[in-house]
């Protein structure tokens, strides 16, 4: 194959993506105005300090993470990380502008072969990872949603924070010996598609865990509570900078709220369920982020 029809087929493959990307883009930013956007005033500006600050730490703490979940192979540490950090990188870029969380996807299949690691191992660090994200985002959002949270969405939320509790305590603790009678479990089980996909994600989450063992995953666990907590206060530079009046907790529901709900795959960065929970969230004598946000100050006093 030459490589003008190569090329050629690369392209075709590019284009219906940057249509959907130029489409979820137009759709974010409907209705807002470049007028608006200027009127913006940043009210205490060394909070941009801030912001910049926790992002770089906590996309940093991210590639960190994941390079010590993916086996190393024969490379440097430091060749180890640089691959593991553009591959992770550009799999969350692609998640904010591709539907369906293609990221994810790109890095088990796209960039195994970047990774030196089959797909299956990669797909066990990536199921790892979330089980960690939402253990400590559902914690979050426990610990903050207060009186803000109706009863059944305050018994769901301690229902969520349980299970994902003993799946982790599980994973961290027992991951080696749950592999063998787990399959047999399974084994017993009638013939289904479903099942098999199942016990073959439960099975690759063991091993990405048992590979770390207890100590190196609880070192994770604690490595994704200062990811969020950097998220969080990237979350409360923000409000700071524009001068927005929000209680001590609201920054951190906002964060777990938010994040949750991308966590559920959709449209890209999470247009839909991110704008739900953002319309939902109230950080300020119970009002609406939206209302807050609308009514911000547009220059400075």
């Amino acid at each position: 194959m030459s490589v003008t029809t190569t090329s050629d087929r690369n392209l075709l493959k590019t284009i219906p993506g940057l249509l959907i990307s130029g489409f979820f883009l137009w759709y974010t930013f409907r209705g807002i105005s470049f007028n608006q956007i200027l009127a913006l005033r940043a009210v205490h500006p060394a909070w941009v300090l801030g912001v910049l600050g926790f992002t770089l730490a906590g996309y940093t703490l991210r590639c960190v993470r994941w390079s010590q979940m993916m086996p190393r192979a024969q490379r440097s540490l430091r060749a180890h990380f640089l691959v593991c950090a553009r591959v992770l990188m550009t799999s969350l870029a692609a998640n904010n502008i591709l539907p369906l969380r293609i990221g994810d996807v790109m890095r088990i299949f796209t960039y195994a072969g970047d990774l030196g690691a089959s797909p299956s191992i990669i797909l066990s660090t990536v199921i790892l990872e979330k089980l960690l994200d939402i253990f400590v985002l559902v914690l979050m959002f426990v610990a903050t949603v207060g009186r803000v949270a109706t009863p059944h969405l305050r018994f769901i939320a301690d229902i969520s924070l349980a299970i994902s509790a003993i799946g982790l305590l599980v994973l961290l603790v027992a991951a080696r010996s749950l592999q063998a009678p787990i399959q047999r479990l399974f084994t017993r089980l009638p013939v289904n598609p479903k099942l098999t996909k199942i016990e073959h994600w439960i099975t690759l989450a063991l091993d990405a865990t048992g590979r770390l063992g207890v100590i190196g995953s609880l070192l994770l666990l604690f490595q994704t509570a200062i990811i969020w907590t950097c998220e969080g206060m990237i979350f409360a530079s923000a409000i700071f900078l524009l001068g927005m009046p929000v209680d001590r907790i609201g920054p951190w529901l906002a964060v777990s709220f938010a994040n949750l709900s991308y966590l559920i795959p959709s449209s890209p960065g999470a247009i839909g369920p991110f704008e739900l929970a953002v319309k939902s969230i109230r950080i300020h004598n119970h009002r609406p982020l939206f209302v807050e946000i609308e009514e911000l100050p547009t220059e400075l006093p």
